[in-house]
């Protein structure tokens, strides 16, 4: 039971985190994106696919963090930058 709790705190955690990346524009944060999801899934995975054990979580969340945040730069890099095309709000 307590090692449940600590990993729903971890990723939950890591999961309001994302909103703490700063004020980047909308089509370029799929890294962060990545990063964040890709750890919480990892975690939970890797607590469920092992001896249900904080090393097993945090192991997951290494590797689902990685992976996340490659999908996530291959997703910016294919995105076009904004453009500026001025307005009220500039």
């Amino acid at each position: 039971m307590k090692k449940t709790v600590f990993v729903l705190l971890f990723s939950s955690t890591l999961f309001l985190m994302n909103g703490c990346t700063g004020n980047e524009v909308v089509p370029n944060n799929a890294t962060q994106t990545g990063v964040v999801t890709g750890a919480l899934a990892g975690s939970i995975i890797g607590y469920n696919a092992g001896d249900h054990s904080g090393k097993d979580a945090a192991l997951g969340a290494i590797a689902g963090a990685a992976a996340g945040g490659l999908i996530g730069n291959a997703v910016d890099q294919s995105n076009p930058e904004p453009v500026n095309t001025g307005g009220w709000h500039e």
